[in-house]
């Protein structure tokens, strides 16, 4: 083990001993946002940091269809800075991710660096989808429910901080909702809370359907066969994986 992944593992262990997942902090949250948004990304530096978060979600950011991992590449870059604060100050739960966002492993700077070379990743064309059979009720859910907040076509609005979902793997969707249905996800929003805890399973797996097969613009999409050349080197079988429960963005 390198002396980076000594100590990532040390903040991990520190992170769950002293319980510092249940210590929520809005504000500071909040403020890291708005400081993060505001500086110059550096995407050569970015790209640097992207090099701890390729072992869950791969060098192009696509995640698992499998839905462990989301696919990341593609998302609005205020929204991963949303993201990445919450979780470092305890308003989102991710055991996993949570040491790696520390402020003594991550600043504000390479927070705001790591985040725009992550936006600007093209996204997979062949991204996980549902079963297909409930696709014009899932429509209907969606139009009714959905879009006003996400967009006509889950596209997200950047100045509100609502993420892109065009494109997400179908079972990270459904994980995510039902986090959020049940209160896992603290930071959601309360409007979209309460009005997840009406919703049938029916429901919720043709929206979600519904929502996987939404594709990102053309200019979004990575080419047929591409792969993520900045890391050359990259071999799966040479990392082991994190799997604690909520190993996700």
């Amino acid at each position: 083990m390198d002396h980076r992944s000594l100590y990532i593992a040390i903040l991990f262990f520190a992170a769950n001993l002293f319980g510092l997942a249940n210590a929520e902090d809005p504000q500071r949250a909040a403020k890291e946002v708005e400081r993060a948004i505001e500086l110059t990304p550096d995407i050569e530096n970015g790209k640097e940091v992207y090099r701890v978060c390729l072992v869950c979600h791969q060098p192009e950011g696509w995640g698992s269809i499998s839905g462990y991992y989301p696919q990341i590449a593609g998302q609005l870059r205020k929204v991963i800075i949303k993201q990445l604060a919450d979780i470092r100050a305890r308003n989102r739960d991710n055991p996993t991710m949570l040491p790696f966002t520390m402020l003594e492993l991550l600043s504000l700077q390479e927070i705001a660096d790591v985040s725009a070379y992550i936006a600007n990743l093209p996204m997979t064309r062949n991204n996980g989808v549902g079963p297909g059979s409930d696709l014009k009720h899932g429509e209907a859910i969606y139009e009714e429910h959905c879009a006003e907040c996400h967009g006509k076509r889950a596209e997200g609005i950047v100045d509100e901080n609502i993420p892109l979902l065009q494109g997400q793997h179908y079972q990270y969707l459904m994980r995510q909702f039902r986090w959020i249905r049940d209160g896992r996800r603290r930071n959601a929003d309360k409007k979209m809370v309460k009005q997840s805890q009406s919703f049938p399973s029916r429901d919720i797996s043709a929206v979600m359907d519904y929502i996987s097969r939404l594709k990102p613009a053309e200019e979004k999409l990575a080419p047929k066969d591409w792969r993520n050349r900045d890391f050359p080197r990259y071999r799966p079988s040479r990392y082991k994986r994190p799997s604690a429960p909520g190993s996700d963005m």
